[in-house]
């Protein structure tokens, strides 16, 4: 007569795969964060260790003569915060000089690339002959390496031999004085601009056609389809777009200091070059550290209001 220990075995190898089941379950759940690992720790190393450590250099004044022995540097406390706030002196003065500088380029330039790229995004969404060719030719700046590209523009904007005075008929100086600022604005413009268009174009596919067509018959003509179609439909892409334009464009360092180097015409000084000038050039690396610090809590905080107010309209439109 069967008894229940003679059904054991048939229990036990019914139970079995269930062991393995759960580990394979188990590797599937760990599989995505062991293929993140690598770029978690390269985030580590290559941005987070470094704002710590200048969020640690800004309280200490780390010059010079100290850079050989961070240990040796004397605390500062805050000591440089309020020196760099401190806008009734000439330091504070320069420096909220070159912010402003920094957000009227940063205004102009953001929205220029914005213009140009809705505006090449809508046309290029019409059927025509060479409608290929062309859109390639809008991303060639984009593509084009940076330094190449700044490095060409500073070899045009040469008084004596540059191709701009030549094509302009004038004998100016691009590289120095009013004109450096909106020398640095066309080549800005110029680089960013096509990924504006690039990622418009790429919204503008999710339209539906259907929509366009509908307001063609209601009567609607090509701007009114842009006001109550094209518009309402991007404000989304709209929103990261010029969220990642602003940040990009605020902290540019590379374009300025390619086509100027290290020390810039005030009216195209830069916040970031202004960094650079008190960490390198004056070797007050606690100073700039405590710029650097500053510019990125007002980075932070622009980023926060912003997308505050762009989740408030979301949520009341819907």
């Amino acid at each position: 007569m069967p008894t229940a220990l003679d059904d054991a075995p048939a229990v036990k190898a019914a139970g079995a795969p269930k062991p393995r089941r759960a580990r394979r379950g188990r590797h599937r759940v760990a599989l995505p964060y062991l293929l993140l690992l690598p770029a978690i720790l390269l985030e580590l190393l290559v941005h987070l260790i470094p704002m710590v450590a200048g969020l640690v250099m800004s309280f200490f004044k780390l010059t010079q003569f100290a850079i050989r022995d961070f240990s040796s540097a004397p605390a500062a406390g805050l000591d440089n915060y309020k020196f760099v706030l401190d806008f009734n002196s000439a330091a504070g003065k320069s420096l909220l000089g070159s912010f402003w500088i920094t957000v009227l380029y940063t205004v102009l330039s953001v929205g220029f690339c914005w213009l140009f790229g809705t505006s090449a995004a809508v046309l290029m969404q019409k059927n025509f002959r060479g409608r290929g060719l062309l859109r390639t030719l809008f991303l060639v700046p984009y593509a084009l390496p940076m330094y190449a590209a700044v490095i060409t523009w500073s070899f045009m904007f040469q008084k004596d031999t540059g191709l701009v005075n030549d094509l302009l008929g004038t004998d100016s100086f691009w590289l120095i004085g009013d004109n450096s600022f909106w020398s640095l604005v066309v080549v800005s413009v110029w680089r960013n601009w096509p990924f504006a268009f690039l990622i418009l174009m790429a919204g503008l596919q999710n339209i539906p056609g259907e929509l366009y067509e509908a307001a063609a018959i209601d009567g609607a003509g090509w701007w009114r389809q842009f006001q109550a179609i094209t518009q309402p439909m991007l404000r989304p892409v709209n929103q990261v777009l010029l969220l990642v334009l602003f940040l990009w464009t605020f902290n540019d360092f590379n374009t300025p200091y390619v086509l100027f180097g290290a020390s810039a015409p005030k009216e195209a000084s830069l916040i970031s070059i202004h960094i650079y000038q008190s960490s390198f050039v004056t070797w007050n690396f606690g100073l700039g550290s405590a710029m650097s610090v500053l510019l990125l809590l007002f980075l932070l905080i622009v980023s926060t209001v912003y997308w505050g107010l762009t989740a408030r309209r979301r949520n009341a439109v819907v």
